[in-house]
């Protein structure tokens, strides 16, 4: 790491040492300085330490992006914790089972999600004196009396703590992806692994970068990248929640360089107006990172046409990961999501377990760098590895240059008279219908062919559904691929069921379509 990156920093020595610098911007509550940060960081540390919340032990977190947020993760991470990002659109009993099956001992949840917390909190007997609340909600302890109160100076004994995220669960039930507990000095550790994240994806780490967060930080990708861009000394710029012409006023405003995005929101960004388009300049920006969902190859096409050559794409897990493709790889492969990052491997193998050669599909295995498993569930870490190689159930292949190219995830095939469809194909090519804002294509009950293709759509605002532009939509789709990969039905919606990391939550979808004995788990 050079002496740009961060001069070996942490956020909170940062704060000591900084002060007055800023860390975080873009947020109604202002800006917040590094001494701020890491002084409001202490405090929730000794108000856990003072709760007799033991290193080792997890606690959950459940709120939308803000400050407050970030204090409560930095805190986990100096005082030994587990700390469980939960996503805060799920019910009550949703929540109760991530709770539940986490062990987790406090929960920390925003007054914004006080019916889903309380729920929760109830179903899981969570104790009383361990429910806090940033905000007011009723039978929690108010953050602003038990964690004002505690000291802002440096915990003893501070020990890394490590996050524990929730698989999407866009197929069943979500399960933690635990990791060996890190061991070393506190400080060192976080600016070593924020320069290593960014390096292995592209991102900037120059001191003097401005990283806008768009997406939520319930999820492994955002909250990454801005844990990893304050322990690199930079400026995060946080969005509360996603929207296209705000994150583009964003960029011009704070000179964003850097920032991490889904497929989906370049889609958004896209079907802007030229006009509002034209309106921010965003020529500040050096690179443009993006993983989460796979996108179609036009929508990524315009997005280097507009913001230039500077759409670095990575696919990972949370499980590990993975490859990166820069954009002149990929204008040279259209669709590849990258070679393997140093010191990788991946694997294409069969249902067997054989190693398939290049050009040839199967399951992609990444090479078990940091060994994981699957909390409570035995059964899935063991199918999930193989030989010292993962996987999440994605679908691809290598070509004989040892690009990855996916084709989709083996949770979602459907298979429709004995051939395997890949659903991922079909919303690629309905995207780019000028209708569609957003599009999930399932297998549905099919009593000849056991399962027949459907596509479930969203509109833009200026569109009406009508049985006229559902045919046009399957003409749109049987021009650009194979008539067996098409929706023979078109259903439309008010709004789809899409995680803020991108996936579609496809067990949602597919509710309304198959009983409670065919349903997929």
């Amino acid at each position: 790491m050079t002496s740009e990156a961060s001069n070996g920093l942490s956020m909170w020595q940062r704060g000591e040492i900084q002060p007055d610098r800023v860390a975080v911007v873009g947020l109604p509550e202002g800006e917040i300085s590094y001494g701020a940060l890491a002084g409001r960081s202490h405090q929730w540390a000794n108000a856990f330490r003072g709760l007799g919340i033991a290193a080792g032990e997890t606690v959950a977190l459940m709120s939308p992006n803000s400050g407050e947020y970030l204090a409560v993760v930095f805190a986990a991470m100096e005082t030994g914790l587990r700390l469980v990002p939960v996503n805060f659109h799920l019910t009550g009993p949703e929540v109760a089972y991530v709770l539940t099956d986490s062990g987790s001992v406090l929960l920390v949840a925003d007054a914004r999600v006080a019916e889903a917390a309380l729920i929760a909190a109830d179903a899981a007997s969570l104790d009383p004196a361990r429910r806090i609340a940033i905000g007011h909600i009723e039978g929690f302890r108010d953050a602003s009396t038990l964690v004002d109160g505690a000291p802002a100076s440096t915990p003893v004994d501070r020990r890394p703590g490590q996050r524990v995220y929730y698989t999407s669960g866009t197929t069943g039930r979500p399960k933690g992806v635990i990791k060996r507990a890190p061991e070393g000095d506190v400080d060192l550790l976080a600016v070593g692994q924020s320069a290593r994240t960014f390096e292995s994806t592209g991102r900037g780490s120059a001191e003097s970068s401005v990283t806008l967060v768009p997406g939520p930080l319930y999820h492994a990708a955002p909250l990454g990248a801005a844990i990893g861009a304050l322990h690199l000394g930079q400026v995060a710029v946080l969005m509360e929640k996603f929207d296209a012409e705000e994150a583009l006023a964003l960029i011009e405003r704070h000179k964003v360089t850097s920032t991490t995005m889904v497929p989906t929101m370049f889609v958004r960004m896209l079907k802007l107006d030229a006009a509002i388009r034209a309106k921010y300049d965003v020529s500040s920006l050096r690179d443009v990172t993006h993983a989460g969902a796979h996108g179609a190859p036009d929508v990524k096409r315009s997005m280097i046409e507009w913001f230039g050559p500077i759409i670095n794409e990575y696919y990972a897990a949370s499980e590990g990961g993975g490859t990166r493709v820069t954009s002149a790889e990929w204008l040279e492969r259209p669709g590849t999501v990258g070679r393997v990052t140093p010191g990788g491997d991946i694997r294409i193998l069969d249902d067997d377990g054989h190693q398939l050669p290049a050009g040839e599909t199967g399951r992609v295995f990444m090479l078990l760098r940091e060994p994981f498993e699957y909390h409570n569930d035995p059964e899935k870490t063991a199918k999930a590895i193989i030989d010292g190689y993962f996987t999440v159930g994605d679908i691809g292949y290598l070509d004989h240059d040892g690009y990855l190219f996916l084709r989709d995830r083996s949770s979602e095939l459907i298979i429709a008279g004995g051939v395997n469809i890949y659903p991922a194909e079909a919303e690629q090519a309905l995207l780019q219908h000028p209708s569609v804002r957003d599009v999930a294509v399932i297998g549905v009950p099919d009593p000849e062919w056991g399962e027949s293709v459907k596509a479930v759509v969203e509109l833009m605002p200026t569109f009406q559904a009508s049985d006229e532009l559902a045919s046009e939509l399957l003409e749109h789709c049987q021009a650009q691929l194979a008539k067996y990969k098409c929706p023979r039905t078109i259903d439309f919606v008010d709004e789809l069921p899409r995680l803020d990391n991108g996936k579609l939550y496809k067990r949602k979808v597919r509710e309304r379509y198959w009983s409670d004995r065919e349903r997929a788990i």
